[in-house]
């Protein structure tokens, strides 16, 4: 092994033991560590700076960070559904959705999830066909078909929710309580902001919703 090298792990290894609180680490809390450390130094700054880019360096890590918890979440889930055969990413979401009303139309629980209609309307099929949702007529529409949870479904809610549980406390890594409530807090807004996007404005172009960004500043 070659001495720089060694003398690069020392010093990472001294680096990561000045940040912990406890002398009580691992080899594994050191691998986290390294990956962390790694990860953090991909960040759009760098690639703008390499390839001369005009672009917005704050707002692109954001984003950047977003689109990589959206994904490891959706591993999570995956794996945590494992036991439960009528559920996969998408179905809980909508069967979590709908445990809060006694019934919703198609559309409206599609809207609530924020999917495009095709795909919503297959998840819902799915649900169905699983004995998980059951359609009725929509008395004050006929063209409507609305949706409600069985006892099936209720049960497998319940079931499946102790798995995401421990998803959930997964994704909040180690965040203390103080930071839980500051995210909460700005995910909440930045929700609010794109369910109204997504309610008024998903077809307007991206330069004409960046203007109303720009104009509530």
């Amino acid at each position: 092994m070659e001495l720089n090298l060694i003398i690069d792990i020392l010093s990472e290894l001294d680096n990561f033991q000045r940040k912990q609180p406890s002398n009580s680490t691992t080899l594994e809390d050191f691998r986290l560590y390294l990956n962390e450390q790694a990860y953090e130094k991909e960040t759009p700054r760098n690639l703008t700076e390499k390839f001369d880019l005009d672009v917005y360096d704050l707002e692109n890590e954001i984003a950047k960070q977003v689109i990589m918890l959206g994904r490891y979440s959706k591993q999570l889930i995956k794996k945590s559904l494992e036991n439960h055969p009528d559920l996969v990413n998408e179905d809980f979401t909508y069967l979590f959705r709908m445990m809060d009303y006694p019934s919703l139309t198609k559309m409206q629980l599609i809207e609530k999830n924020a999917h495009e209609k095709q795909s919503g309307i297959e998840i819902i099929k799915r649900l169905v066909r699983n004995g998980l949702f059951v359609e009725s007529p929509d008395a004050n529409d006929k063209r409507s078909t609305r949706i409600s949870v069985t006892e099936k479904g209720k049960k497998v809610f319940k079931e499946s929710m102790k798995d995401i549980t421990i998803v959930s406390k997964i994704m909040c890594g180690r965040l203390t309580d103080d930071e839980k409530i500051q995210l909460l807090e700005s995910l909440k807004k930045l929700n609010t902001f794109h369910h109204t996007v997504y309610t008024n404005l998903k077809n307007e172009e991206p330069r004409e919703i960046l203007k109303m960004v720009h104009n509530d500043r």
